[in-house]
């Protein structure tokens, strides 16, 4: 099994700055495809951003596109997502995954692996 742990979240003004960071360990070997979720009070859990095992394919969801930054530190089992001119709307429990396979997937139910999620909050 893979653990996740998320860690960096917490309460900043609009047009801030947050660096969310999420550890793997266990068997990091089967992981290939890490990103990022978020589930907002009385939403759906959305796809935020996902990054390939070599670190050089990356997605984003439109709303974040030229704000959010993945990026994937392999040697330390680490995955980021540098959040810059952070909105309201981006408040939302923000989930570390990790998943088997190298497609970039967008459905969360492609993802085999979930931390315990991390709270973002940004304050107009």
């Amino acid at each position: 099994q893979v653990q996740l742990i998320e860690s960096g979240g917490g309460l900043v003004q609009a047009g801030g700055f947050l660096k969310l960071s999420c550890a793997a360990s266990g068997r990091t070997d089967s992981v290939y495809v890490m990103g990022w979720f978020r589930q907002a009070p009385g939403k759906d859990r959305e796809f935020v951003s996902a990054v390939s095992k070599s670190g050089g394919s990356t997605r984003y969801t439109d709303s974040v596109k030229g704000r959010f930054t993945i990026s994937r530190d392999i040697a330390k089992n680490t995955v980021h997502l540098q959040m810059a001119n952070l909105r309201p709307e981006d408040t939302a429990v923000y989930y570390c995954a990790a998943k088997q396979g190298q497609v970039l997937a967008q459905l969360s139910d492609r993802y085999n692996y979930w931390g315990q999620g991390t709270q973002v909050t940004v304050s107009s």
